[in-house]
C-alpha cells in the first residue's frame, strides 16, 4: 500500500494579515508551507496551490508534485485526487496547508487508523462552555457534549474519496463532510494541541513559540568541491590570495574552499548548491568574487533562524602550502560570515601523491558546516 499526502494550499485567506496569503509568510524563517512539507517527508507529496503560487511553490524545491486548484477547497482537493488516480496510490492524507507543526506520531496514528477502516481524522473533544450569541451579547448555550474540534489530517482510502468526492454536489467544509454524505464511516484519531492552522496575525507568533519548545534544532551539512590548475600565479584559498606557480580554474574566482563551505551550510539548510543560488550559465557570476557566495549562504542562515556553532575546512593539495596561511584564512572567513574566529577551523592535508592532488592538477576541499537555531 503507498499514502501519499495531499496538501491543499490554493486558499488566498488574508485574516491572517500581510501582502501575501498566510501559507507563504515566514515562520522562523521559512514559509510555512514549508514547515508543512517538511512533516510529511518521506510520504508521496502533492501539493495543491493557485496558479500564481507555482513560482514560489517551485522554489520550494523537493520532490512534490503541483497539482493548481479550484475555486473551492473541495474542488481543490478533488484535482488532486484525479491526479492521483490510476497511479499504485491506494491511501491518501489530506491536510492543511496551514497547519505546519503536524507531528510524526499523529500522522502515524492517521495512517494506521486506516487498517481499520475507509477513513479516519483527528480531533479534540470541545472542553470549553458553549455560548449563542448576537450583536456582542449572550443569547443561549449549547451543550458541549458530543462535540469535537476537527483537524487534519484527515485519511482516506483514494478509491472511496475519490468516488465520493466525484458525487459531491459542491462545496464542504472538510473532506470528512464529503466522505459522510457518500455513507464513510469516519473514525475519531486524538489530534493534538499544537496542531494549530495559522489563521490569524497572532497565530504565527504562538506557532513560532511551539517550535522553539520542541527543543533546539541543530543542522549539520556536507560541502565538497574541486577545481583544476591552469596558467596563473596565484590562488585563492578561503579568502586569501597565495602566490603559487599555478592559478585555479573556475566560473568565477575558483576559491574552492570557500565554494566547499557555502555548500555546506546551504546543505545544512536543505537549500541546493552554490549552483542553484548563483548558476554559472548566469554571466553576471563569471569572475565573482567567492565571499559572495559565502555571505548569501550565512545571511539566508541568519534569516531562516540559525546561527553557526562552528564550520571546518580541509583543504586537499600537495601545493601550496596552506599552514603558513591557515590562521589568515580563519579570519578571513570568520570575517565574511560575521563570526567568532574560534568558530572556524582550516586544516590541509595531502593525498599522498595519489590521484589528481597528488598529481598537482589541481586542488579539492571538504567543508563541514554546524546550524544550530537561534
Amino acid at each position: 500500500m503507498t499514502t501519499a499526502a495531499i496538501i491543499v494550499a490554493a486558499g488566498r485567506g488574508r485574516r491572517a494579515g500581510g501582502e501575501i496569503p498566510k501559507q507563504w509568510q515566514s515562520l522562523a524563517g521559512r514559509p510555512v508551507l514549508a514547515h508543512t512539507l517538511d512533516a510529511f517527508a518521506g510520504l508521496r507529496r502533492v501539493l495543491v496551490i493557485h496558479p500564481e503560487d507555482r513560482a514560489r511553490a517551485e522554489a520550494l524545491g523537493g520532490d512534490v508534485l503541483l497539482v493548481e486548484g479550484a475555486d473551492t477547497r473541495a474542488g481543490s482537493v478533488r484535482n488532486a485526487l484525479e491526479a492521483l488516480a490510476g497511479s499504485d496510490v491506494t491511501r491518501v492524507l489530506i491536510h492543511d496547508g496551514a497547519r505546519p507543526l503536524v507531528s510524526p506520531a499523529l500522522i502515524a496514528r492517521i495512517a494506521a487508523a486506516l487498517d481499520h477502516g475507509p477513513a479516519a481524522a483527528p480531533a479534540l473533544a470541545v472542553t470549553d462552555a458553549l455560548w449563542r450569541g448576537d450583536a456582542g451579547v449572550v443569547t443561549g448555550t449549547q451543550s458541549r457534549e458530543g462535540l469535537w474540534r476537527a483537524q487534519t489530517p484527515q485519511g482516506f482510502r483514494l478509491a472511496e474519496i475519490l468516488a465520493a468526492h466525484r458525487a459531491h454536489p459542491g462545496e464542504a467544509a472538510d473532506d470528512v463532510e464529503v466522505a459522510r454524505a457518500a455513507g464513510l464511516p469516519v473514525a475519531i484519531v486524538p489530534g493534538e494541541e499544537d496542531n494549530i492552522k495559522v489563521t490569524f496575525p497572532g497565530d504565527f507568533a504562538r506557532a513560532e513559540a511551539i517550535l522553539k519548545g520542541r527543543g533546539m534544532e541543530i543542522r549539520l551539512g556536507n560541502g565538497f568541491d574541486v577545481h583544476a590548475f591552469t596558467e596563473g600565479d596565484h590562488v585563492w584559498l578561503c579568502g586569501v590570495k597565495v602566490p603559487h606557480d599555478k592559478a585555479l580554474l573556475g566560473h568565477s574566482d575558483a576559491d574552492v574552499g570557500m565554494h566547499a563551505l557555502t555548500d555546506a551550510i546551504y546543505g545544512a539548510l536543505a537549500q541546493g548548491d552554490i549552483g542553484r543560488h548563483f548558476p554559472p550559465s548566469d554571466p553576471q557570476w563569471k569572475g565573482a568574487e567567492s565571499h559572495i557566495f559565502l555571505r548569501h549562504a550565512i545571511e539566508m542562515a541568519r534569516e531562516m533562524g540559525f546561527s553557526l556553532s562552528n564550520c571546518d575546512v580541509t583543504l586537499i593539495c600537495e601545493r601550496p602550502k596552506v599552514g603558513p596561511h591557515a590562521e589568515q584564512m580563519r579570519g578571513a572567513l570568520a570575517t565574511i560570515m560575521g563570526v567568532e574566529v574560534h568558530r572556524v577551523s582550516v586544516k590541509a592535508t595531502t593525498s599522498e601523491k595519489l590521484g589528481f592532488t597528488g598529481r598537482e592538477e589541481g586542488i579539492a576541499a571538504i567543508a563541514t558546516a554546524t546550524l544550530v537555531q537561534k
